[in-house]
This record gives C-alpha cells, sequence and structure tokens, in this order.
C-alpha cells in the first residue's frame, strides 16, 4: 500500500504539524496499514479499529511522554504505537523479538504501563495524578478505558477514591458497546441510556472556552455556567453515576469527529477536577468483515484480508470443551456455565445459545465469577467456571475463602494453561499450577489429551469434591505417540517399565517427553515416562513407581516456585529417595513473546533439550 503520512510522522509532535484537513487521510491510512499488518502477524484487530480518530485526538491535545496516557489493557493502543516512532517496527507485532501487542514502557517513553488485564487503567492513572499534586506538577493524566472494563469492580474502586480529589486527571469512556462478548448488565444498560440523549458537547465546549477568554470573570462566568447547566439538566434527567462520584461528566462524543474531540479535551483540560469524557465508538471501524463479527476479529490469527477468513483451522481444546459441555448440559440439568466476557474465546457460544438459562456471562468480573459459583453450588447446582489461565489470577482469594473453604463444589476449566506465544508476558498461563498447589480442598488435571480432558470433566463432576481444576493448552493435541494406551487413571507409565531413568511430566509437554524416550532408546538408554494426569493431589502409586530409578528428570510448563515439581521433589524426599532428581521449569523470569514452540524451546522442555539435559546430567554423575 501506498503510504503519505505514516512515515514522516516518528512523534505526536510531528503528528501536530499536520493540516486538520490532512488528519481524516491519515486515519484511512492507519486502518488500511493496520488492517494489512495484523492479517500477517495476528492480534487485536477490532478494537483498534474502533479508536483511530480518538487517539488522534488525544495525541493532538496533550504532550506525551509529559502528559500521561495509560491505556487500560493496552489491546487498542496500536494507533497510539504508530503515532509514537513505531511505524517501521510495526510488522514486527507480536512476533519474537519484535513489539508487544500491548503497550510496553521497554519499547517506548510513550508507553506508560505493560498492561495486559482490563480495569487498572484508572487507578493507576489517579496514582499518577496524584504524585503530580504531591510534586507540585501541572501536567495532565490520560486514562483510556473501554466500557467492558466498567463491568469490573477494580473501576469503580478508583472511581470512588479518585473522584474526591482536584487531580489534572481525566478518564475517557471509549465506548463501543462491546468488551470481548457483547456487554452485559446493568452498567451496559445503563451507558446504552445515557447515550441515546442528545447532548450538545460542541456547543457547550465553544460557549465554556469564550466565556474563560473574557478578561477579569470569565473563569467565574464559565463556572457560573456550568453550575447552571448542571442544576438544569438534573431537572431534565438524572445525573451520571460519575458526577454522584465526583467526576465530570462531559458527552457522549461522536468519537470519528476530531474536532469535536479535541474542543472536549480542551474543556476537560479547563476543569480542575477529575473529568469522565463518553465517546461513542465503533468496534471494527472500517473494516466490514470486522464490524459484523467484531467478537471474532477482537483477538485474531492471521487471515485473508479480501474475505476475513483465518488461516489457522483444526480441533482444538476450547472447541472440544464447549461441545463437552453441551453434551453433558444435555444429560445433568445441574449443569451451569460461567464466563467472564469470554463466551467466544471459551468455546462456549453454542452452550450460551442452547441453554441461555444455564449460562453466566458476568463481565470482566473474575473474583465475582468464583463467589458466585460458590452461591449456585450451595443452591444445588454444578457450576463450571470457564477461564484463561492468567485471569484466573484475580480469583486467588476467591477460590480459597468462597470455594475451598467453604466445601463448595465447583469447576474451574482452565483455558490457555501454559505458554500462549504471542501475547507474552500479561496472558502465558504458567502460575496456576502454583497458586494452586498451596489451596487445600482443590484437586487439579492436566490433560494431554481430548479424550482424557472429558474423562477429567467426568470426574471434576461425579468422583470429586470440593474444588477441581481441570487446565488445557491454547490450541489442540500436539505429538502425541500412536503407541501410548491411555489409562484414564491418576497417571500413566510411557515406555519401559523398568527403566532406571525417568520422566516426570504432564500436560502437552508429555508428547516431547515421548519423543525423547524415543530418541534416547535409540541411543542406547532405557527411558520411561511418569505421566501425571492427576497433580493435585499426586497419587501416592506414582511417586513409588519411580522410586526404584536412579535419576529422575520432571520437566514442567510452568513456574518452578512452587509448581508440581518441587511438590514431587518434596515427596520424594521424604518417601526416602536416593537417587538423582532434577528439575526443569520456568525459572524466576516472566516469558516474552514469541511463538508457542519456540517458548518451549527457549524454557529446554522440547525433545532436545530434554535429551541433552538427562545425556549431560548422567554422564556427570557416572
Amino acid at each position: 500500500m501506498d503510504i503519505k503520512y505514516l512515515n514522516k510522522i516518528h512523534s505526536p509532535e510531528d503528528l501536530k504539524m499536520l493540516n486538520r484537513d490532512e488528519l481524516a487521510p491519515l486515519a484511512k491510512e492507519i486502518r488500511e496499514y493496520m488492517i494489512e499488518t495484523v492479517s500477517h502477524t495476528g492480534g487485536h484487530l477490532a478494537s483498534n479499529l474502533g479508536d483511530v480518530e480518538l487517539t488522534i485526538a488525544i495525541h493532538l491535545m496533550f504532550n506525551s511522554p509529559e502528559d500521561k496516557i495509560v491505556w487500560d489493557v493496552g489491546h487498542q493502543a496500536y494507533t497510539h504505537k504508530l503515532l509514537t516512532g513505531r511505524y517501521e517496527d510495526f510488522p514486527t507485532l507480536r512476533q519474537e523479538g519484535g513489539i508487544s501487542g500491548f503497550c510496553h514502557p521497554n519499547e517506548s517513553e510513550h508507553d506508560t504501563f505493560y498492561s495486559g488485564h482490563s480495569g487498572t487503567s484508572i487507578s493507576s492513572a489517579y496514582g499518577i495524578a496524584q504524585a503530580n499534586k504531591i510534586r507540585k506538577k501541572n501536567n495532565y493524566t490520560v486514562a483510556v478505558i473501554g466500557d467492558g472494563s466498567f463491568t469490573g469492580g477494580l473501576v469503580y474502586e478508583a472511581l470512588n477514591n479518585a473522584g474526591r480529589t482536584d487531580t489534572h486527571l481525566i478518564v475517557i469512556l471509549n465506548d463501543n458497546e462491546m468488551s470481548i462478548s457483547k456487554n452485559v448488565g446493568s452498567i451496559s444498560k445503563y451507558l446504552t441510556k445515557i447515550r441515546s440523549k442528545k447532548r450538545y458537547v460542541r456547543l457547550k465546549a465553544k460557549i465554556e472556552r469564550g466565556l474563560e477568554k473574557i478578561p477579569f470573570c470569565g473563569h467565574s462566568l464559565a463556572v457560573g455556567f456550568f453550575k447552571l447547566k448542571t442544576e438544569i439538566k438534573n431537572v431534565i434527567y438524572e445525573s451520571t453515576i460519575f458526577e454522584k462520584m465526583g467526576f465530570r461528566y462531559m458527552g457522549p462524543v461522536d468519537g470519528y469527529d476530531i474536532e469535536t474531540m479535541c474542543e472536549a479535551l480542551e474543556t476537560a483540560k479547563s476543569v480542575k477536577k477529575p473529568v469522565l469524557l463518553h465517546v461513542n465508538t465503533v468496534k471494527g471501524k472500517g473494516y466490514d468483515y470486522a464490524e459484523k463479527d467484531p467478537s471474532h476479529f477482537h483477538g485474531v490469527s492471521e487471515f485473508v484480508v479480501g474475505t476475513g477468513e483465518s488461516h489457522s483451522s483444526g480441533d482444538t481444546f476450547c472447541n472440544e470443551f464447549g461441545k463437552l459441555m453441551c453434551k453433558m448440559a444435555e444429560m445433568d440439568k445441574r449443569i451451569a456455565l460461567i464466563t467472564a466476557a469470554m463466551s467466544l474465546g471459551t468455546g462456549l457460544t453454542e452452550f450460551s445459545k442452547s441453554f441461555s438459562d444455564r449460562f453466566f456471562d458476568v463481565g470482566i468480573a473474575e473474583e465475582h465469577a468464583v463467589t458466585f459459583a460458590s452461591g449456585l453450588s450451595k443452591g444445588g447446582m454444578l457450576p463450571v467456571f470457564a477461564v484463561y489461565s492468567t485471569f484466573l489470577q484475580r480469583c486467588y482469594d476467591e477460590i480459597i475463602h468462597d470455594g475451598a473453604l467453604q466445601d463448595q463444589k465447583m469447576v474451574l476449566a482452565i483455558d490457555r494453561a501454559g505458554f500462549v506465544g504471542d501475547d507474552g508476558e500479561t496472558h502465558n498461563g504458567l502460575y496456576d499450577v502454583a497458586f494452586l498447589q498451596s489451596i487445600p480442598n482443590v484437586t487439579v488435571y492436566s490433560p494431554a489429551t481430548f479424550d482424557e480432558m472429558k474423562h477429567d470433566f467426568g470426574n471434576a463432576f461425579y468422583r470429586d469434591s470440593d474444588v477441581v481444576a481441570v487446565r488445557y493448552p491454547r490450541g489442540g493435541e500436539k505429538d502425541i505417540p500412536e503407541d501410548f494406551e491411555p489409562s484414564y487413571d491418576s497417571f500413566d507409565i510411557y515406555g519401559s517399565s523398568n527403566a532406571k531413568v525417568a520422566i516426570v511430566t504432564y500436560g502437552r509437554i508429555f508428547g516431547q517427553a515421548a519423543k525423547a524416550v524415543k530418541e534416547l532408546e535409540e541411543q542406547g538408554l532405557s527411558v520411561k515416562v511418569l505421566k501425571l494426569n492427576r497433580i493435585k493431589p499426586i497419587d501416592e502409586k506414582a511417586i513409588q513407581s519411580v522410586l526404584d530409578c536412579e535419576y529422575i528428570f520432571f520437566f514442567e510448563e510452568g513456574v518452578r516456585s512452587g509448581g508440581a515439581g518441587e511438590k514431587f521433589a518434596a515427596t520424594l524426599l521424604e518417601t526416602g529417595y536416593k537417587g538423582s532428581y532434577h528439575l526443569t521449569a520456568v525459572e524466576d523470569c516472566f516469558v516474552k513473546q514469541a511463538s508457542v514452540m519456540s517458548q518451549i524451546r527457549q524454557n529446554h522442555l522440547d525433545c532436545d533439550s530434554m535429551v541433552e539435559i538427562i545425556k549431560t546430567r548422567i554422564s556427570s554423575e557416572v
């Protein structure tokens, strides 16, 4: 495609040099370049297409990085990246060694925080605003947050605190009526209600700016005008929830009228208290396929621009889970499914249609989801909370207090467990095993195949008690040897049962371990794999099956500290094991974006690394 503007913009100052009539062509160019790039790299497309003009207006009216812009989640900041000097690097988006799909302070001074989870922007922006106030700095702090994030409680905690102050904080509510799945609940309906009222932001902004310019009494007149307007508005219809919390509410504003947004932002800057500017946008704007199906194009793999069709195909754990839940719910009327704004992402679209009375999308409110599940359980249901591993991190307290401690039966369907690839540090599911290990009355399964997953959910519903977690990876089955015959028990042995060298692992890494067994056998070394299907609690018979081994190598797709490998080692020691034990897991670091296979190799969990580690360790101890 022909680039006329983007290659000349290396910072927001270059943007400000453009004429106003050049901004619309720039926005069009940004969308085309974004669509073309994401079709090759994958990424969060719909949300980024929706806020192009909004981002342009923000950078026109504020002086980044002196004024701090805090993007909620960060998956709507592609235009921000392009306007802050990353045009040439943009084709490396989400690639190994390339730029992040989210804001990342290591990339640019214009990125304030590295964020991949929703609802955090107002809290962190308020913190910056308070720091500026204490240090007597007059810079502005801007939080850009989508309406989907307003389904989570952290947002209201932040609003409740920030609204009491006189800081230079401006919250921009980017309202596209979507989070990932379509927004739900009272807040969504409330925003729809105030969005439907006819406003007069352009006229109001001009009047207030004009009054401010009147010598001596201008500011007082502007303040008086605002108070009068507020009183009249309150007579005509109810004040907004934001004003009740102490914010000055402005909007809704057309998110594609740059001039109006600039005027509204200019007015917001003149207010000596926190402001919430409500902006209406359309998710997927400018790309027909994304506008028609914004949920699908929220996070998309490589696709064909002309048709919108994805290059990826094949069965996945996510899809198989969705099918299984529909089948089981048909047979058992107690089964209910909960998701946190991720019905598509967790494979529950069909369930939500077929069993609408037993499907609950609670919005981006993972903590509430667990406690809600506890209530469903107490009422006689069999609740399943389908959630990405990275988002389950928010629920640690609720799993302990409202689940395990209460002896409540609930099932955690943990999707995206392990490495997730190009979404990077904020989305890798490497911590769930470690934190679930520390909670009493929790059972954890980690299947390697679709059939094992189905069996594990059967155990979770009808055999095990209290909180049961079934964790499975992104994508489909990988590298399962043809001669593997699963027992569907708590563990399996693969290879020579009499071998004196054992690999212990679970989940997706079993495929790599099985390959390593074959390769080592060809080199004259007999090795067996202890495949843990249930990783908490570990079956005592599984421990007994490797006690006579001279060497045990545990390979874990999760963090080392507190993981299953450390627990296994401690149990071996208590049992009196005298042989050599070696643990390979994710060390004390955050794993950067790369393909899943590259992440596996980097952390020495692939077949070649296993072979090398085993041979080196054995030869060094002979």
